[in-house]
């Protein structure tokens, strides 16, 4: 057997992926299509992506049977529905919608290509799926929400820096499973003694204005949702806590490890493991309709003692043994 190494190509980003050669070739080459809410040079999108890719690999896809168009940007409306477009011309076997807002535009340009979205708050409520158990559509996928998050960043946050009295939730407003996580840390709030700011943001500017008006003041922090496009700019709110000293909680790993405080939220390259499960089933002749929507079981914790050192915080050695992965 010989190998290729796995490259991306310019353009639609097309992955070829280790090829086993064989004397007979497929009747045909399936296609998926992948909608990214990631610059392609992020390193967590890339990690997702090859996630799912492997995951494939080891259900016997291969360059031979099974082409992977990807798409990347950082998520607006306008570019998700160009992306869309460019998917659906001709329709693959599969497409995969990465956040909220790719689900929503997926299911508005096409009710007949299966779809797999990876991020939906409440894929019911969003019109999405007819039932968790059964989809009943062209849709099935995995959300990303679990209703308490906001109240449990803020709990981890308060362990971390009790001397916090008022933090803003930083959030997408165009994402409702953000707006749902903002509401549980406003109803949380009296009970750890601290006030709730919403501050939405979407673009990098606005990021800017927000993190360096509420830095000003001592006893602030921050909490952080799972969103794509705040995501794709977490190296600049990083910066800004560090500036500011704010005490920060993230709901991805990779703001923890690039020098955040700390994070607690899905392990999201598990579910693009998962969604490569179902697009494999789907490729072999099952219908989203019965492939049930799975809710999140796994979620990690992640502190970077660096950056609480910066702080001048001192991480109660409960919070380290819970720890998934301590940054040191």
């Amino acid at each position: 057997m010989r190998r290729r190494e796995f490259v991306t190509l310019v353009g639609g980003a097309t992955f070829v992926w280790p090829l086993a050669v064989h004397a007979q070739k497929p009747e045909r080459v399936r296609r998926i299509g992948v909608l990214m809410f990631y610059p392609e040079s992020d390193p967590e999108g890339q990690l997702r992506a090859k996630t799912f890719r492997r995951e494939l690999e080891k259900l016997g896809w291969t360059i031979e049977n099974l082409q992977m168009d990807f798409r990347w940007g950082r998520g607006n409306a306008d570019w998700t529905r160009s992306a869309t477009t460019q998917l659906l011309k001709p329709p693959p076997d599969v497409i995969v919608a990465n956040g909220e807002l790719a689900a929503n535009i997926v299911q508005q340009a096409t009710r007949t290509v299966p779809a797999i979205f990876i991020g939906s708050s409440d894929p019911v409520a969003d019109g999405l799926v007819q039932s968790f158990a059964h989809p009943g559509g062209n849709m099935t996928g995995f959300s990303v929400m679990e209703p308490s998050l906001g109240a449990k960043l803020l709990e981890l946050l308060k362990e971390i820096a009790p001397r916090l009295t008022r933090v803003a939730v930083l959030f997408n407003p165009d994402n409702r499973g953000n707006q749902l996580a903002y509401a549980s840390a406003a109803a949380a709030g009296p009970s750890f003694g601290v006030e709730i700011i919403a501050a939405p943001v979407r673009e990098a500017t606005e990021i800017d204005t927000a993190i360096s008006q509420w830095g000003r003041e001592p006893g602030h922090g921050l909490i952080v949702p799972p969103d794509p496009s705040t995501n794709s700019h977490r190296a600049l709110i990083i910066e800004l806590a560090a500036r500011y000293r704010l005490p920060a909680i993230f709901a991805l790993r990779a703001p923890a490890a690039e020098g955040g405080l700390m994070s607690y939220g899905v392990d999201l390259p598990e579910l693009f493991r998962k969604a490569a499960i179902y697009a494999d089933r789907i490729l072999k002749g099952e219908k989203p309709a019965d492939l049930p929507v799975q809710l999140p079981t796994k979620f990690e914790l992640v502190i970077n003692l660096r950056t609480a050192k910066a702080l001048a915080l001192n991480v109660p050695p409960t919070l380290l043994t819970s720890a998934d992965e301590v940054i040191e």
